[in-house]
């Protein structure tokens, strides 16, 4: 959703706009910092880390700092701090109570807390090899303000020389000694932490093959620096009292364990510590090793947790298989959370005992947003309901019901529209074995959805559609199937001038094949990856989304197995309606490069590319890309920019000839906490869309190799998110700085006038 301004106010007028704002800003930040800093402290006003060493990360030593000075925009500004202080000491009044409480009160400055800062950075290049590496911290006042500033002196690193293993279980130190796996190699930093994160490696994979009583403090480094050249000489091992305490100690940790039984108890008052069970409340349900305590009143089917549990009876204890049963038990709708437990009950056999808290399964949500897009006020809302065990095997039925309007010269544009999904937790197959089905580990999904346009004075549409998925995820993967999805887009009335006007045979002016009716029948492919690690939510990560999708090939082949006639377009017909063909690709990635809780930057990329093909010279318009808009090149309206250099020809609130094949959107954000709830952006934005054909009704839209580089579109702005933890409310304010459809001597708007602007509202990041 986007407002597009367009006004008769002055373009003085916004720059003294802008000109309070900004000085607003600078007062707020820098009005009498120290206000609240008491006599004879000082304001932590700046923190600084100095190396001699150009290998030592001073980013990755920030997070070991005790204190840092209060949070800054673009590390200038301090809004929060400068908030705090405009509250007045008279704390019976609401408008003090609410400054201090969105603002930041003052970061004082503590020697005792920049000592131990500087401990803390030298025990870290101690452990990464820098043995002797000297940490000093000198402090400066002006006034009330303090900077500190942290030398290090480095030193010669110690490396490691000679690395080996000596364990005396064979197949322990098999997995010790696999140097395909192994994170130590030859004259690295003698790093404590990389040392310790192989000890992890190596217990882990050991207890994959399980040995349920073995963990990582077991093993332990024998390290000789006596060599006096910085270097190191370490030897892994087992501790010492491991060595010398016979077989006692040596039977537990070094004997195997198999799951003898799982069993699940969906009841909360039930002691999963025993088998024990009230029969007159509850029924015990038996599949192979898997057993159900469940309450007379069943509130979830065994099949469903099998289904989502890694942890199979007659197979060794695995942690990864602990931990994968964790996530997708905890990933079904009716369970609030799950305790998992085991108990030694025969020699090299294990309980396992699921008990599972269960949550309600029946919601019912509902949204209402005002709308205003290209001069047209609207209202929409829609309503959603769902319940999460319908079958009592933690399916999930949703159903959803959306209504829009909009005023468009004295009448109403509508459009209504439905959807209805059932979710199975297993993968649904029309063959394959009960096991097959559940070492997929998938969700199945089942979709039906119902739209209904009407355009004032253009056209009414229909589309009707279903479809099939499968989706699962493994560690930081996300995979989606689409095992086929139809749709039927139907065009049961367009207006006669708007025909006449741009549908003309003669000479149209849009696709006429954009308003015929036709099938889709498509299946895809889509995943994602992720670097982010929840445990350093500071470090900078990436998110990689990647799609295909291709539609027509299937009913193609049997147009030509059954030798169908073509129509007199050449195309061949299902039900007397042609049907599409094309093969479509995304590639999208965006990185997080991140200073401080308070400030990172965002930078994007998106590319794709959709080729018609076969059955079809143009791919059909809900499937082709647009450009502009919320979460586009932001200096223009949602899909107002593009292909190429085309030209709007109409005046109309949409020109559908806006949409292509080619895709290309470049962002750069930077991002940072202002104050309560609200966050500031400013942002570089730039692409556009290209046909991938020369298209009559497109012109100058067409990708060309030595063309594209100066057809793609510049804009720039800045942004407020307002964060309220649950959702992300966001308003984007762009402005155009190349518009490559302009003459040579317009195209950088230097200058830009009310058209060269664009305010967007949505939810959520843009990317």
């Amino acid at each position: 959703m986007q407002i597009i301004f367009n006004s008769f106010f002055a373009l003085n007028m916004k720059i003294r706009v802008c000109g309070i704002l900004l000085v607003f800003i600078l007062l707020l930040s820098a009005c009498r910092s120290t206000k609240y800093v008491p006599d004879g402290e000082y304001l932590l006003d700046k923190v600084k880390i100095k190396t001699d060493n150009k290998d030592i990360k001073r980013d990755a030593l920030k997070d070991y700092l005790r204190q840092t000075p209060n949070a800054a925009i673009i590390g200038l500004f301090h809004m929060q701090l400068g908030i705090y202080n405009l509250s007045g000491k008279d704390t019976t009044k609401w408008i003090n109570r609410t400054l201090k409480r969105i603002g930041d009160p003052p970061v004082i400055y503590s020697s005792t807390q920049t000592a131990l800062s500087a401990q803390q950075i030298q025990r870290v290049l101690e452990n990464k090899g820098y043995i002797n590496a000297q940490v000093h911290s000198n402090t400066t006042t002006k006034g009330k303000k303090a900077k500190v500033e942290y030398v290090i002196t480095s030193g010669t690193p110690y490396r490691l020389r000679d690395y080996r293993t000596n364990i005396s279980n064979n197949e322990l130190n098999d997995i010790a000694r696999d140097t395909s796996r192994s994170l130590i190699r030859p004259n690295m930093l003698f790093d404590v932490d990389a040392l310790n994160a192989e000890r992890e490696r190596i217990s882990t994979r050991f207890r994959q093959q399980g040995y349920y009583n073995f963990n990582k403090d077991f093993l332990d480094y024998s390290v000789d620096s006596t060599l006096n050249i910085h270097k190191v000489d370490a030897t892994m091992e087992l501790r010492d009292y491991l060595n010398h305490s016979g077989d006692s100690i040596n039977k537990v940790i070094f004997k195997k364990f198999t799951i003898r039984k799982v069993i699940f108890f969906t009841n909360s008052d039930v002691n999963a510590t025993s088998e024990v069970t009230n029969k007159e409340k509850s029924d015990t349900v038996q599949f192979r090793d898997f057993l159900l305590v469940t309450p007379k009143k069943r509130i979830l089917k065994l099949d469903a947790l099998v289904q989502n549990t890694f942890i199979n009876p007659k197979s060794l204890y695995s942690d990864e298989a602990v931990e994968r049963t964790y996530s997708a038990l905890n990933s079904l709708g009716p369970i609030k959370y799950v305790n998992i437990s085991f108990k030694e009950v025969e020699n090299g056999l294990l309980d396992c005992y699921i008990v599972i808290i269960p949550a309600k399964t029946v919601s019912l949500s509902s949204e209402l947003e005002a709308t205003y897009t290209a001069g047209y006020w609207g209202v929409a809302g829609n309503v959603n309901v769902a319940n999460r065990n319908i079958f009592n095997g933690a399916e999930t039925l949703s159903l959803l019901g959306r209504g829009a309007f909009e005023w468009q010269d004295g009448v109403w544009a509508q459009e209504y529209g439905g959807q209805v999904g059932l979710k199975f937790p297993r993968a649904v197959l029309p063959v394959g074995s009960f096991d097959f089905k559940r070492s997929i580990h998938a969700n199945t999904e089942f979709t039906g959805a119902f739209s209904y346009q009407l355009r004032p004075g253009e056209f009414t549409t229909t589309n009707v559609g279903a479809g099939i998925n499968y989706s699962w995820k493994r560690k930081q993967y996300e995979h989606f199937f689409q095992l086929f999805d139809l749709s039927y887009v139907q065009f049961p009335y367009i207006n006669t001038v708007f025909r006449d006007s741009f549908l003309n045979p003669l000479k149209p002016k849009f696709n006429p094949y954009n308003y015929e009716d036709h099938f889709i029948m498509r299946m895809g492919y889509a995943g994602s990856y992720t670097t982010f690690n929840p445990n350093r939510p500071l470090q900078d990560y990436s998110i990689t989304r990647y799609s295909v999708e291709t539609a027509g090939n299937l009913l193609n082949g049997f147009s030509h197995l059954l030798g169908s006639a073509k129509d007199s377009t050449g195309a061949y017909q299902l039900f007397k309606i042609r049907y599409a063909q094309y093969v479509k690709g995304e590639f999208n990635i965006t990185r997080h490069q991140i200073f401080d809780p308070e400030n990172q930057f965002v930078y994007h990329m998106d590319f794709g590319i959709g080729i018609p093909y076969g059955n079809g010279n143009v791919i059909p318009f809900e499937k082709r890309f647009y450009s502009g808009g919320a979460n586009s090149v932001r200096g223009w309206g949602e899909s107002t920019l593009g292909p190429g250099i085309y030209k709007r020809i109409t005046s109309l609130p949409r020109d559908f000839n806006q949409v292509g094949d080619i895709k290309l959107d470049l962002n750069m954000e930077y991002r940072t906490k202002m104050f309560w709830v609200m966050e500031g952006a400013l942002f570089l934005d730039a692409g556009n869309i290209w046909t991938i054909k020369d298209y009559n009704t497109q012109p100058g839209g067409v990708f060309r190799f030595d063309t594209f580089m100066n057809q793609i579109a510049m804009a720039y702005g800045l942004g407020l998110r307002f964060n309220f933890s649950f959702f992300i409310f966001r308003i984007d304010w762009g402005l155009k700085l190349y518009d490559p459809v302009l003459n040579r001597r317009d195209q950088w708007r230097i200058n830009p006038g009310w058209d060269d602007m664009a305010l967007h509202f949505a939810i959520g990041y843009p990317f």
